[in-house]
Protein backbone atom coordinates (compact mmCIF):
# COMPACT_ATOMS: atom_id res chain seq x y z
CA UNK A 1 0.00 0.00 0.00
CA UNK A 2 1.03 3.64 -0.81
CA UNK A 3 -0.28 5.98 1.84
CA UNK A 4 -0.46 9.59 1.64
CA UNK A 5 0.81 10.01 5.10
CA UNK A 6 -0.94 14.13 5.37
CA UNK A 7 -4.33 12.51 4.56
CA UNK A 8 -4.10 8.96 5.64
CA UNK A 9 -5.51 7.93 2.44
CA UNK A 10 -4.30 5.22 0.63
CA UNK A 11 -4.13 6.14 -2.45
CA UNK A 12 -2.13 3.27 -4.29
CA UNK A 13 -2.43 -0.50 -3.22
CA UNK A 14 -1.53 -3.73 -4.86
CA UNK A 15 -1.54 -8.02 -3.72
CA UNK A 16 0.59 -10.43 -5.18
CA UNK A 17 1.79 -13.94 -4.43
CA UNK A 18 5.33 -13.30 -3.68
CA UNK A 19 7.45 -10.75 -2.29
CA UNK A 20 8.24 -8.98 -6.10
CA UNK A 21 8.87 -5.91 -7.27
CA UNK A 22 5.82 -6.08 -9.80
CA UNK A 23 3.13 -5.62 -6.91
CA UNK A 24 4.59 -2.40 -5.01
CA UNK A 25 5.29 -1.01 -8.18
CA UNK A 26 1.86 -1.19 -9.20
CA UNK A 27 0.79 0.53 -5.94
CA UNK A 28 3.30 2.80 -6.82
CA UNK A 29 1.58 3.18 -10.19
CA UNK A 30 -1.86 3.73 -9.06
CA UNK A 31 -0.53 6.23 -6.43
CA UNK A 32 1.18 8.57 -8.82
CA UNK A 33 -1.49 8.76 -11.05
CA UNK A 34 -3.77 9.83 -8.17
CA UNK A 35 -1.70 12.49 -7.41
CA UNK A 36 -0.87 13.41 -11.12
CA UNK A 37 -0.94 17.31 -11.90
CA UNK A 38 -1.30 17.85 -7.89
CA UNK A 39 1.94 20.35 -7.50
CA UNK A 40 2.59 18.20 -4.16
CA UNK A 41 6.56 17.65 -2.55
CA UNK A 42 6.36 13.65 -2.84
CA UNK A 43 8.69 11.49 -0.43
CA UNK A 44 8.23 7.97 -0.22
CA UNK A 45 9.14 6.23 2.75
CA UNK A 46 9.79 2.70 3.07
CA UNK A 47 11.53 0.09 4.65
CA UNK A 48 14.30 -1.84 3.27
CA UNK A 49 12.92 -4.31 1.38
CA UNK A 50 14.22 -5.88 -1.56
CA UNK A 51 11.51 -5.00 -3.32
CA UNK A 52 11.52 -0.99 -2.71
CA UNK A 53 15.20 -0.88 -3.15
CA UNK A 54 15.15 -2.54 -6.76
CA UNK A 55 16.47 -0.98 -9.90
CA UNK A 56 12.69 -1.04 -11.64
CA UNK A 57 11.70 0.98 -8.25
CA UNK A 58 13.86 3.37 -7.14
CA UNK A 59 14.45 4.60 -11.07
CA UNK A 60 10.35 5.39 -10.99
CA UNK A 61 10.86 7.39 -8.22
CA UNK A 62 13.92 9.00 -8.97
CA UNK A 63 12.40 9.48 -12.68
CA UNK A 64 9.40 11.88 -11.07
CA UNK A 65 11.60 13.60 -8.47
CA UNK A 66 10.28 11.88 -5.55
CA UNK A 67 13.02 11.81 -2.90
CA UNK A 68 14.12 8.52 -0.85
CA UNK A 69 13.91 7.69 2.66
CA UNK A 70 14.16 3.77 3.84
CA UNK A 71 14.31 3.28 7.62
CA UNK A 72 17.61 2.22 8.93
CA UNK A 73 16.91 -0.90 10.52
CA UNK A 74 14.07 -3.39 10.88
CA UNK A 75 12.45 -1.32 13.73
CA UNK A 76 8.79 -0.96 12.87
CA UNK A 77 8.64 2.01 14.47
CA UNK A 78 10.47 4.10 11.67
CA UNK A 79 7.64 3.76 9.61
CA UNK A 80 4.66 4.23 12.16
CA UNK A 81 1.98 5.37 9.56
CA UNK A 82 1.99 2.41 7.40
CA UNK A 83 2.79 0.08 10.12
CA UNK A 84 -0.84 1.11 11.47
CA UNK A 85 -2.71 0.91 8.15
CA UNK A 86 -0.91 -2.52 7.81
CA UNK A 87 -2.36 -3.60 11.42
CA UNK A 88 -5.90 -2.19 10.60
CA UNK A 89 -5.88 -4.44 7.27
CA UNK A 90 -4.84 -7.45 8.39
CA UNK A 91 -6.55 -7.33 12.05
CA UNK A 92 -9.50 -5.50 11.68
CA UNK A 93 -10.41 -5.36 8.11
CA UNK A 94 -9.60 -8.36 6.51
CA UNK A 95 -9.18 -10.54 9.82
CA UNK A 96 -11.02 -14.30 9.72
CA UNK A 97 -11.87 -13.91 6.11
CA UNK A 98 -11.10 -17.28 4.01
CA UNK A 99 -9.66 -16.76 0.43
CA UNK A 100 -9.31 -19.51 -1.97
CA UNK A 101 -7.41 -17.55 -4.70
CA UNK A 102 -5.80 -14.35 -5.14
CA UNK A 103 -8.18 -12.84 -7.05
CA UNK A 104 -10.54 -13.30 -3.57
CA UNK A 105 -7.58 -11.55 -1.43
CA UNK A 106 -7.67 -8.62 -4.14
CA UNK A 107 -11.70 -8.32 -4.03
CA UNK A 108 -11.59 -8.51 -0.27
CA UNK A 109 -8.68 -5.56 -0.07
CA UNK A 110 -10.14 -3.88 -2.50
CA UNK A 111 -13.47 -3.33 -0.63
CA UNK A 112 -11.46 -2.87 2.79
CA UNK A 113 -9.12 0.20 0.71
CA UNK A 114 -12.70 1.87 -0.03
CA UNK A 115 -13.77 1.13 3.50
CA UNK A 116 -10.94 2.72 5.36
CA UNK A 117 -10.26 5.28 2.98
CA UNK A 118 -14.29 6.78 2.54
CA UNK A 119 -15.77 5.02 6.20
CA UNK A 120 -13.50 5.09 8.85
CA UNK A 121 -13.02 8.79 10.46
CA UNK A 122 -9.24 9.20 12.23
CA UNK A 123 -8.77 11.15 15.37
CA UNK A 124 -5.80 11.98 13.76
CA UNK A 125 -7.74 13.66 11.11
CA UNK A 126 -10.37 15.38 13.42
CA UNK A 127 -12.46 12.64 12.87
CA UNK A 128 -12.71 13.44 9.14
CA UNK A 129 -11.96 9.98 6.77
CA UNK A 130 -8.57 10.50 4.62
CA UNK A 131 -11.07 10.98 1.53
CA UNK A 132 -12.55 14.17 3.60
CA UNK A 133 -9.09 15.35 4.46
CA UNK A 134 -7.92 15.07 1.06
CA UNK A 135 -9.73 17.77 0.19
CA UNK A 136 -8.11 19.92 2.78
CA UNK A 137 -4.49 22.11 3.02
CA UNK A 138 -2.92 23.45 6.39
CA UNK A 139 -2.47 22.12 9.52
CA UNK A 140 -5.25 19.13 10.62
CA UNK A 141 -6.27 19.48 14.40
CA UNK A 142 -5.89 15.82 15.85
CA UNK A 143 -8.72 14.90 18.46
CA UNK A 144 -5.79 13.78 20.93
CA UNK A 145 -2.85 15.29 22.80
CA UNK A 146 0.28 14.94 21.78
CA UNK A 147 2.37 14.24 25.04
CA UNK A 148 5.46 14.48 23.81
CA UNK A 149 4.61 17.83 22.11
CA UNK A 150 3.51 19.22 25.34
CA UNK A 151 6.93 18.43 26.53
CA UNK A 152 7.81 21.07 24.61
CA UNK A 153 7.89 24.60 26.44
CA UNK A 154 8.76 27.15 23.35
CA UNK A 155 6.31 25.90 21.11
CA UNK A 156 8.53 24.05 18.53
CA UNK A 157 7.66 20.83 17.07
CA UNK A 158 9.16 17.96 18.64
CA UNK A 159 11.94 16.47 16.73
CA UNK A 160 14.31 14.57 19.18
CA UNK A 161 17.33 16.64 18.23
CA UNK A 162 18.50 18.94 20.95
CA UNK A 163 18.95 22.48 20.31
CA UNK A 164 22.48 21.87 20.44
CA UNK A 165 22.19 19.25 17.16
CA UNK A 166 22.58 16.29 19.40
CA UNK A 167 20.24 13.31 19.90
CA UNK A 168 18.38 13.62 22.75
Amino acid sequence: MVLDAYTEEIIGWSVGPALETAYPFEALTMALKRIEGLQVVTIHHSDRGCQYASHEYVGKLKDRGISISMTEGGDPKDNAQAERVNSTMKNELLKGMVFHDICDVRRAVSRAVDFYNNECPHMSLDMMTPADASSRTGEIAKCWTSYRQALRTDGQPWTGIKDNGQPM
